[in-house]
């Protein structure tokens, strides 16, 4: 079996796949490099054998994480390199090292998934969106503040903005104007996450016309998933990518 880890500024998300047929048995998010080994070492009947990560943490902490699995399961993790060129997918930024890991394997993993013209948008801390035309070539993208960060500039800065996260929970079952603070904010910021997505159909569109795919990832993708009908909704594109930059034999 393989571990996969994708190791993100705040969470690292991790799944356990069979190596034959790449089927998912077990999955998780965890906060820190504690709460992995702890939730790995109780997994009932789980063992695996090889591991691949993709990380956007600065090398000194990926280096940290690597020994610490190293250690603990004696595997050798095989970690995710920026690249001009993977699975078909050309690098769209000048200087192709400065993309993000994440967002490079994700828009990689939907291109290999449908091999033609596709818009990306991935809802986490962060919102990023990225194009990629039917020929595979990146013609870039947008990144934009991810409702953890609206939410906590708001709560930050604004002295009278207090609220938990059951309050934000639920303030965010309806989109009607809110009559409490966390209403306000939580629905306000959900609202511009959808505008977000909703004109970055648009660009696509004046790419492409209707001859596109859409592909929704991330914590956040609910929050837009009834605006964008016919989007395919894939919380795990990350992983899909990775696939293709960290093949295993």
């Amino acid at each position: 079996m393989i571990l996969e880890l994708d190791c993100g500024n705040s969470f690292i998300k991790w799944r356990i796949t069979a190596k034959s047929d790449a089927a998912v048995i077990s999955v998780g998010v965890v906060d820190s490099d504690a709460a992995l080994l702890e939730h790995l070492r109780n997994l009932p009947d789980t063992t695996f054998s090889d591991c691949r990560l993709v990380s956007v943490r600065s090398a000194e902490e990926t280096a940290r994480l690597v020994s610490v699995l190293t250690n603990a399961f004696s595997v050798t993790p095989v970690c995710a390199v920026p690249a001009r060129e993977l699975g078909g997918v050309v690098n769209g930024y000048d200087d192709f090292e400065r993309l993000g890991l994440d967002r490079w394997l994700a828009f990689v993993g939907a291109y290999h998934l449908v091999k033609r013209a596709c818009l990306v948008i991935d809802l986490g801390t962060a919102v990023t969106s990225d194009f990629v035309d039917a020929g595979g070539v990146h013609l870039g993208g947008f990144i934009c503040p991810g409702m953890p960060l609206m939410r906590n500039q708001l709560r930050t800065h604004t002295r009278r903005i207090r609220y938990d996260d059951t309050e934000a929970e639920r303030a965010l079952v309806r989109l009607v104007p809110g009559r409490a603070t966390a209403e306000a904010v939580e629905r306000g910021c959900s609202l511009m996450l959808r505008g977000f997505a909703l004109t970055q159909v648009e660009i696509a569109r004046g790419y492409w016309g209707d001859d596109f795919a859409i592909f929704v990832t991330g914590g956040d993708a609910a929050l837009v998933a009834d605006v964008l009908p016919g989007a395919r909704i894939v919380p795990d594109l990350v992983f899909v990518g990775l696939a293709l930059a960290c093949p295993l034999r």
